[in-house]
């Protein structure tokens, strides 16, 4: 039997499984090779390779033999069987694209068929499904994070893992639930393996949810972890001091109360810290019982 098709052990096959386990919660989630590789075998295989003796190194080098082995380019127009180069996206450009497109979207629904055909950021071409928001258009409170994860990549609904589940018991110490908020991202497309976005891709993406807070017209937005404060509210400063202190958000057309807190998956790692949270909480609960302007 040869050495690919031997079967496994089961000490290995348990060394298998714990290594899937890892890729998994690393956010590994394709391939990028249609059929495994075996390396083992590639020693074998360059040992097995004929030497390649100095003259021939020597003429395979020559100015003649390469441009021999270079392929004669086609005369303009003519038909290429190679796939075209794809299109490089100048950021100035997507950011530029993305503004006019936000600016013309009258509804929350013509927003988000927008930002289906929107192909400015390269995030959406490796994300499953855009992650456009969820909860009530017309509720008082709006929450924001920062991007999707691999739960919410997959349902298409933002915080629906296990922050999400934290964030629903957050809402409901208050009194509220998702028929009762509007939930977003900054970013509504899941970055690969959950990385940071980049502050190109952030720049890109931030005219559509400036957009949704105009259309949503909140009273109280309430920004979760430090990138979605940063990138809303324009501040430099680090979560542990901007949370708890209320900020101005202008829309252009009024003023909308802000208060930045922990990220819901933040609080997961440092449960410590839920007590500020729930004190964020509670002064956005009180926001939200003096009557809207």
């Amino acid at each position: 039997m040869s050495p690919e098709h031997s079967p496994i052990s089961a000490e290995h096959s348990l060394t298998v499984r714990e290594l899937l386990a890892f890729y998994a919660a690393a956010g590994v989630d394709c391939a990028l090779l249609d059929e495994p590789v075996n390396r083992l075998l590639e020693d074998d295989a360059a040992m097995a390779a004929p030497a390649i003796e100095p003259a021939q190194r020597q003429a395979a080098s020559s100015p003649a033999a390469s441009s021999a082995a270079a392929p004669s380019r086609p005369p303009p127009g003519a038909p290429s069987g190679a796939a075209p180069a794809a299109t490089v996206v100048i950021p100035e450009a997507a950011i530029a694209s993305a503004r006019e497109l936000a600016r013309s979207a009258p509804t929350l629904e013509a927003l988000r068929e927008l930002m289906e055909r929107f192909d400015g950021c390269a995030l959406k071409a490796t994300a499953t499904r855009l992650v456009f928001a969820d909860g009530n258009p017309q509720a008082r409170l709006m929450l924001i994070g920062e991007a999707p994860g691999r739960d919410e990549d997959l349902q298409g609904l933002p915080f629906v893992g296990r922050s999400g589940q934290l964030l629903d018991r957050m809402l409901a110490a208050i009194g509220l639930d998702r028929t009762s908020v509007y939930i977003a991202n900054v970013i509504p497309w899941r970055p690969p393996g959950n990385r940071t976005p980049t502050p190109q891709e952030t720049q890109i993406c931030l005219p559509f949810i400036t957009r949704q807070i105009e259309l949503v017209d909140p009273d109280v937005i309430m920004t979760l972890g430090n990138p979605s404060t940063q990138a809303l509210l324009a501040t430099r400063e680090g979560i542990m001091r901007t949370r708890g202190r209320w900020v101005d958000y202008d829309t252009g057309r009024r003023t909308i109360r802000a208060l930045p807190t922990f990220h819901p998956a933040y609080l997961l790692r440092q449960p410590s810290y839920k007590r500020l949270s729930w004190q964020d909480l509670c002064a956005v609960s009180r926001a939200l019982q003096t009557p809207a302007v």
